[in-house]
C-alpha cells in the first residue's frame, strides 16, 4: 500500500494487538497476574483470548491488499512468495522453540535432549499454516466456494469433535491427534487434567489448525470488503453490522460447542471474527472517519515491524529468563528473576501481582521504543 492508501485504522489495531501481545506473554513471573492477563483455563474468554485469533485475523485483512498485486490470482509469483514467507515463519516458530534450556553432563546428551524432546508447533508455525492454506484457499476459489469451504470446516470440526470424545481436554480429538503424530514429547505441557496434573495438550495443534484458518478468511473477506467500500461511513456500518451478527452467532454456538481457545472451537472463530470486526470497525469510525488521528501514532509505531517485534520480544524473553549468571542466595539465577526480585517487588511495595504487571509494561516500552526508531529511520523488516 502507498502512504496515501493506508488504512490507519488498520495499522493502529494490528499496533494494539501487537501491544497486549508483548503485555500478557511477559508478566514478571507466570505465577502472579491480573486475572484479564491469563487465558481462560479451558471453555470460556477473557481479554487475553483476544490477541492471536486478532493477529490471525488482521494477516487476513493484510492478505486482501497484498494479493493486488498478483490480481488475486494463484499465478507462479503468487506461489513463490506464499511458499517463502511460509517456511520463513514456520522456521522462526521452531528457532523459538529450541531457546529453551536444556540438561545434560556431556555434548552429546545435550544434542539429544535438545532435538529429541522439542515442541514441533507454536504460535509461529501457526500462523504460517493459516496464511499458507488461506492464500491458497483465497487465490484458488471463487469466493462463494471459499464460504462454502470455511463454513464445512466450522460445522465439519463441530461435528467430528462432538462424536469422537467430546470436548474435554483429556478425551478431545485435538489432543488424540497430535498425540498420535507428533508425539507426547514434542507438544505443550502447561495445561492441567481433572486430577490437576500437567497434561500433554497443545492450543496450537494440528487439527485445530484447521478452524483457526477460517479466522484468517474471515480477516481476508474483511479486508476486501474495506478494498470495495471506498465510502468509509457506508464501511464501517456495514463492518458493525457484520461484526454484531458474529459475535451474537458465536455466542448462540457456543451454548452447544463451548467457546475455547485452546482447542479453537468454532463458536469461538465466530465469536471473535466478530469482535475483530467490530474493533476494526470503530477504529475505522474513530480514525479515518472523525480524524482522531492525534493519539495514534504509538500504536502506528508498534503495528510497523509487527512479526519481527513479536519474534525479538519472544527472544528477549527467553534469554533474560534461562541464562543464568547472576548469584542469588544459595543459587545462580536469571536477568529476569534477579529484576523481578531487587527491582520491580520493591517498585511495587512487594506486591508480587503489581510487580509483574510493572515488569509487562517496562517489556512494552522497550520494545516500543525500538519500533519506534526502526519506524523514525522507516526500516520495516518484512517477514
Amino acid at each position: 500500500m502507498t502512504e496515501s492508501k493506508r488504512l490507519i485504522a488498520l495499522d493502529v489495531f494490528r499496533g494494539a494487538t501487537v501491544a497486549l501481545m508483548i503485555l500478557v506473554n511477559n508478566p514478571g513471573t507466570w505465577g502472579a497476574q491480573y486475572g484479564a492477563l491469563k487465558h481462560a483455563p479451558w471453555h470460556g474468554w477473557t481479554p487475553t483470548d483476544f490477541v492471536f485469533p486478532f493477529f490471525l485475523f488482521i494477516v487476513g485483512v493484510a492478505m486482501a491488499f497484498a494479493f493486488r498485486k498478483y490480481d488475486y490470482k494463484l499465478n507462479k509469483d503468487a506461489t513463490k512468495k506464499i511458499i517463502k514467507r511460509t517456511l520463513i515463519i514456520f522456521g522462526l516458530g521452531i528457532f523459538l522453540n529450541l531457546l529453551r534450556p536444556v540438561a545434560g553432563d556431556t555434548f552429546g546428551e545435550v544434542v539429544k535432549n535438545l532435538f529429541g524432546n522439542w515442541r514441533l508447533v507454536g504460535v509461529l508455525p501457526r500462523i504460517a499454516l493459516c496464511y499458507l492454506f488461506a492464500s491458497l484457499l483465497v487465490l484458488k476459489f471463487n469466493k462463494k466456494t471459499v464460504m462454502w469451504i470455511a463454513g464445512g470446516i466450522l460445522v465439519g470440526y463441530w461435528i467430528l469433535l462432538a462424536t469422537t470424545g467430546g470436548f474435554g481436554i483429556e478425551d478431545v480429538l485435538v489432543r488424540k491427534v497430535d498425540l498420535a503424530i507428533l508425539g507426547d514429547g514434542h507438544i505443550y505441557h502447561g495445561y492441567h487434567d481433572s486430577m490437576g496434573a500437567r497434561i500433554a495438550f497443545d492450543p496450537e495443534g494440528l487439527l485445530s489448525t484447521l478452524p483457526a484458518i477460517v479466522t484468517t478468511i474471515l480477516g481476508y473477506f474483511t479486508g476486501m470488503l474495506i478494498l470495495g467500500t471506498p465510502d468509509k461511513k457506508q464501511l464501517v456500518k456495514k463492518m458493525l453490522i457484520r461484526g454484531a451478527a458474529f459475535l451474537a452467532l458465536g455466542l448462540l454456538w457456543g451454548l452447544f460447542f463451548p467457546i475455547n481457545k485452546p482447542i479453537w472451537s468454532s463458536s469461538y472463530v465466530m465469536l471473535m471474527g466478530g469482535w475483530s470486526m467490530l474493533f476494526l470497525g470503530v477504529s475505522i469510525l474513530l480514525i479515518d472517519v472523525l480524524g482522531w488521528k492525534s493519539a495514534t501514532e504509538p500504536f502506528v509505531v508498534f503495528g510497523s515491524n509487527p512479526l519481527f517485534i513479536f519474534v525479538l520480544s519472544a527472544v528477549y524473553a527467553k534469554l533474560l529468563a534461562y541464562i543464568k549468571f547472576i548469584p542469588m542466595g544459595d543459587a545462580t539465577v536469571g536477568l529476569k528473576t534477579w529484576l523481578f526480585a531487587k527491582v520491580f517487588m520493591p517498585m511495587a511495595n512487594y506486591s508480587q501481582i503489581d510487580a509483574s504487571l510493572m515488569f509487562a509494561l517496562t517489556t512494552i516500552t522497550i520494545f516500543w521504543a525500538i519500533s519506534l526508531i526502526l519506524y523514525r529511520k522507516k526500516i520495516f523488516i518484512k517477514i
